[in-house]
């Protein structure tokens, strides 16, 4: 218990608050927590597209990425999109799927997030306490403002997420 309420403190903060974990996307499905604090969105690798807004093309490039700087790093990101939030708060549910998934290593608290929730037209980077240094508010706050947000607007969520996963991979390698 006292293991799970530091690390509930370690996801209170950077990069519009929270990630971590502790292992690899494909081990994460039997460490998930109970549904009642749960997201209802289930793992399928290091890009989770619920939504369904991620070609399969981009999707498999931007996973092939993302298991790279794994191996390169030992950071561990991964990229989700929901169909809905199910009327919680953003940093809440990001912070809920981060510990639910376990990513990142643990003893490192280094996992990031890129969650977008294309419906309710929000987006987050959620970054573990390991990693705020490297990833801290204010890029990640850029990072979205700059890289992925205009790409929205123009109605391609596809290459916004894109955008900003390239911008966070080039800053943490």
């Amino acid at each position: 218990m006292k293991q799970l309420t530091l690390l509930m403190l370690a996801l209170a903060a950077a990069c519009s608050v929270g990630s971590a974990g502790n292992s690899s996307i494909e081990d994460s499905r039997s460490r998930q927590s109970p549904a009642s604090s749960q997201p209802a969105v289930v793992p399928t690798g290091y890009v989770t597209d619920a939504a369904g807004i991620i070609d399969a093309t981009r999707e498999e490039a931007l996973s092939k990425r993302l298991y790279a700087l794994e191996q390169a790093t030992g950071h561990q990101m991964v990229i989700v999109t929901v169909p809905s939030l199910d009327g919680q708060d953003i940093s809440h549910f990001t912070t809920a799927l981060a510990n639910a998934w376990g990513i990142g290593r643990a003893e490192n608290d280094d996992g990031v997030v890129l969650l977008v929730a294309p419906n309710e037209r929000k987006v987050r980077i959620a970054v573990g306490y390991g990693l705020e240094k490297t990833l801290p508010d204010a890029l990640c706050g850029h990072i979205i403002e700059e890289q992925m947000l205009p790409r929205f607007r123009q109605g391609d969520l596809a290459t916004g997420i894109e955008a900003g996963a390239t911008a966070l991979i080039n800053q943490l390698t």
